[in-house]
């Protein structure tokens, strides 16, 4: 089972689960794929902050992760699985018969021993295998996907996460995303045979502040708490309801199923079928 609960031996164990860490093959990470990543705290330039409620949490390094895949027709021997604290996927030390090593995501069933590729042309369909969209078969499973050829994964590289490729015609697939959108992606941008690693991370429940704060989530105020000078939910005597159609942010604006995305932008026409949103 990959995800641990413990017996309740206290309020905050009763509600918490953490992952066991089974798929782990090394704990220390390569040295020379590792950089210091400095902590912003939510704050931009100028030290104003610009996302609440950051700030403190565990250091951590950055791993420098392969997106791109530019090594073509070169297999890569997978060394060994490792965790990163940056993201809930899993991450595969890939060693090329060059000597060169990489970070990549590694798909779930990826195991120490296994070698991947990565290629422009048609290749053997295998888990961990990377290639042109136009030469992967109708129905396959896939993610690290690109949106445009040649710039490295952008689309569907988070725990769990997979992509169903449609159809190809003319110059574009049809993508089906883990968000139940389904729009057109050129043939030519690469993608990743398999599933992201560590589906189960949805799981995980946090259980109690103190492991937030290990995570560098400082603690959110309600709105309700306010005053009204401060927020626009705030006021009122007792447990009052907001008073309004829509929650809000302190600054006024919807809070919840506002729409966010830039109108006319270019690229809705690639779009086929708009993501489903929860609750409706």
């Amino acid at each position: 089972m990959p995800i641990r609960v413990y017996k309740p031996t206290s309020p905050a164990r009763r509600h918490t689960s953490v992952d066991t860490f089974f798929d782990i093959t090394q704990k220390r990470s390569e040295k020379s794929l590792i950089k210091i990543k400095k902590e912003k705290s939510g704050r931009n330039a100028s030290g104003r902050i610009t996302v609440r409620h950051r700030g403190g949490g565990a250091k951590r390094y950055y791993r420098l992760v392969d997106y791109l895949g530019d090594k073509f027709d070169l297999p890569a021997k997978v060394v060994a699985i490792e965790y990163d604290p940056n993201r809930r996927a899993r991450l595969a030390l890939v060693s090329y018969q060059d000597g060169d090593k990489r970070y990549i995501i590694a798909p779930a069933g990826l195991q120490v021993g296994d070698e991947v590729l990565s290629s422009r042309q048609a290749i053997e369909i295998k888990l961990g295998n990377r290639m042109p969209l136009e030469y992967i078969p109708l129905g396959m499973l896939v993610y690290n996907l690109e949106i445009t050829p040649g710039r490295g994964a952008q689309l569907v590289r988070t725990a769990g996460g997979l992509a169903k490729l449609m159809a190809v015609e003319g110059k574009y697939a049809t993508i089906k995303l883990p968000s139940s959108e389904v729009r057109l992606i050129p043939k030519q941008a690469r993608a990743t045979i398999g599933q992201v690693s560590n589906p189960d991370a949805m799981h995980v429940r946090i259980g109690k502040a103190g492991r937030s704060r290990h995570l560098g989530i400082r603690p959110t105020v309600r709105g309700k708490a306010m005053n009204p000078v401060d927020h626009p939910h705030g006021g009122g005597e007792g447990h009052n309801p907001i008073g309004m159609k829509a929650p809000k942010t302190p600054w006024g604006k919807i809070a919840l199923g506002g729409v966010t995305r830039k109108l006319k932008k270019y690229s809705d026409k690639f779009i086929i079928k708009r993501r489903s949103h929860k609750g409706k």
